[in-house]
């Protein structure tokens, strides 16, 4: 057995399950679910129908470096949505289509990894779990680098040059999960160097990147970063992005690796092996997916209207602010976040995931402790009922 087995630590909603058990809610009130960020909006149409008029190619192996025009529709969409300067993204070079970035993250961790030398994977906290999970398995030890702070994001420069030294990957999430804060391109343009000098791989998980609040100031990506200080061959940086959050399809398992050519040619070496090609259908209607903008503007409003009334509602009973990017909010308890979570379940039927869940404990604390993440993704009228529901929970404390 892989030894990295005993180290894994259970997963936030095998927790939360355990958290919530034995309370009785209220059976006069429905259940509100705002604790799993999946998607509840509509998936586009042209992505459905594309799925159903391609369904005949069921009896086609598929390749694992994906159809042409898959790869050129998001080589495209990314020298677009990046402003990357045109030509310097190869379509089949730079880019690998994946079965869901949540596939993909774990796999290239797998690849990556010198299980014979020492590796720290370095990773935001609190962070999504794969990437501890992903580490551990492959021989690794994970350093967590606290989001705290007014700018929700891990402070760099307290990171030493030996640990730089020591890195194999840095993962970062812009848009965060939980916290929603984005990274700015000065800080991306810092760890870029710093990945040059130290020789390390930053892994950049973008998933939540569309999904934000002023149509003219979209997160900055680090494909972008990279070739605004004249990296245009992407050395040493590789980006994740998904179907599931901009198109509301997780059930797709779609999206892309795209990045340092050196390494998305040992990571296709690896995939021949892995056996993990998307199938045919699934890439006809991601093509006509990343080949839209138009079904992704209307998904950032329904988001911005979810978020002013629900923060409307919140205003002076939760400590907690619209976030930079993505559909979480990241609040803090009056409470322990566990209590809190527990009560608002047992008295509201809302259930919300404590932050602590999310975290792990360091020497500086745990930046998961008196938070609750809730994810924004039930309908309107089910979001601001639920908001409604909270704020009685609060002021009954």
């Amino acid at each position: 057995m892989n030894p990295g087995l005993d180290h894994l630590h259970p997963y936030p909603f095998e927790k939360l399950a355990a958290l919530k058990a034995g309370a009785e809610p209220p059976a006069a009130l429905s259940h509100i679910a705002l604790s799993i960020g999946e998607p509840k909006h509509a998936t586009p149409h042209l992505v459905t129908e594309a799925v159903i008029e391609h369904m005949h190619q069921l009896a086609v192996y598929p390749a694992t470096r994906g159809m042409p025009e898959l790869r050129e529709a998001i080589s495209a969409w990314l020298t677009t949505r990046f402003s990357l300067p045109q030509g310097s993204l190869s379509a089949d070079k730079h880019v690998l289509p994946v079965n869901g970035t949540r596939e993909a993250l774990f796999a290239f961790t797998q690849v990556m990894i010198d299980a014979s030398e020492l590796s720290l994977v370095l990773m935001p906290n609190p962070f999504y779990q794969i990437y501890e999970g992903a580490a551990l398995l492959a021989g690794a030890e994970p350093v967590y680098l606290n989001c705290d702070g007014n700018s929700l994001t891990p402070d760099f420069d307290q990171v030493s040059a030996e640990t730089w030294d020591q890195c194999s990957i840095l993962f970062l999430c812009s848009p965060g999960n939980p916290t929603g804060a984005v990274i700015g391109k000065p800080i991306l343009q810092k760890l870029i160097k710093l990945a040059q000098q130290h020789d390390f791989i930053i892994a950049s998980d973008e998933c939540y990147s569309e999904i934000y609040f002023d149509e003219s100031a979209p997160p900055a990506g680090l494909l972008e970063a990279a070739a605004e200080m004249g990296n245009d061959d992407y050395k040493h940086c590789v980006v994740f992005h998904s179907l599931s959050k901009r198109s509301n399809a997780p059930g797709l398992r779609s999206g892309f690796v795209a990045g340092d050519s050196d390494i998305i040619e040992q990571f296709f070496r690896y995939r021949t092996y892995h056996g993990c090609a998307m199938p045919m259908h699934h890439q006809a209607a991601s093509i006509k997916a990343w080949q839209d903008e138009e079904h992704v503007r209307q998904n950032r409003a329904l988001y911005c209207e979810k978020f002013d009334a629900v923060l409307d509602i919140l205003d002076g009973v939760l400590e907690v602010e619209r976030p930079d990017a993505g559909f979480y909010l990241w609040a803090k308890t009056p409470v322990e976040d566990t209590e809190f979570a527990r009560k608002l379940f047992a008295e509201q039927n809302i259930t919300v995931l404590p932050g602590q869940f999310l975290s792990r404990d360091t020497v500086d604390g745990n930046p998961g402790s008196n938070r609750v993440r809730m994810a924004l993704v039930a309908p309107l009228e089910d979001c601001i009922e639920a908001a409604q529901r909270i704020k009685t929970c609060v002021e009954s404390l």
